[in-house]
């Protein structure tokens, strides 16, 4: 079957099912279409890491991302594959959003950046309120984390990485990924102790 069409939707036509590494074989050729796939496949994850170490802001995490993005379809050419594309990927992200968080005073983060990970009472005004100050609770406590800790801890428990695929993403060994975790999860559960 032959494509009919030279529209932009046109130009991902079949892609969409492919794998990660067919994708990338393409797009090292630079194929334009097959980028544009791996952007939707995996930009919203990359943007929802940038604005979490961002601190919820959601132009620096747009920021963030479009520069990773940007880098990676630079770097297409010398991907060697050692680790998945989307382990790729993410360290593009941190690599981005350590480099601006190095030439940047703290600020505080959004009220939006946990919302995801305590479900809104509904009809129950007192629990409404807790929920709001677990958030922020978390929120400040995530926030006091360094870098390290609270990125591991981000990929792991937010996006759903494995201790590999973190280690792969930020450059770290594996021990290192662990030890971070342990050491920002025990600071969480101290900061946290109140609402157990």
């Amino acid at each position: 079957m032959t494509r009919t069409t030279s529209d932009d939707a046109g130009d991902s036509w079949g892609l969409e099912d492919a794998s990660d590494e067919a994708l990338v074989r393409r797009a090292k050729l630079r194929d334009e279409a097959a980028f544009r796939v791996i952007v939707d496949r995996h930009g919203p994850g990359m943007y929802r890491y940038a604005v979490r170490l961002m601190r919820g802001s959601t132009h620096d995490g747009a920021e963030v991302t479009q520069e990773a993005l940007i880098s990676a379809w630079k770097s297409l050419p010398t991907f060697e594959g050692r680790s998945s594309l989307r382990t790729w990927l993410y360290r593009m992200v941190h690599r981005r959003a350590a480099d601006i968080q190095r030439n940047r005073r703290p600020v505080p983060i959004d009220d939006q950046l946990l919302s995801r990970v305590v479900r809104p009472a509904h009809d129950n005004p007192l629990q409404d309120v807790l929920d709001s100050e677990l958030l922020e609770a978390l929120q400040a406590a995530l926030d006091e984390l360094p870098w390290l800790q609270r990125s591991c801890w981000l990929l792991k428990e937010v996006e759903g990485l494995s201790y590999v695929e973190i280690g792969e993403a930020l450059s770290i060994p594996v021990g290192s990924v662990r030890g971070h975790l342990h050491r920002g999860r025990r600071v969480l559960a101290e900061r946290m102790a109140r609402w157990r």
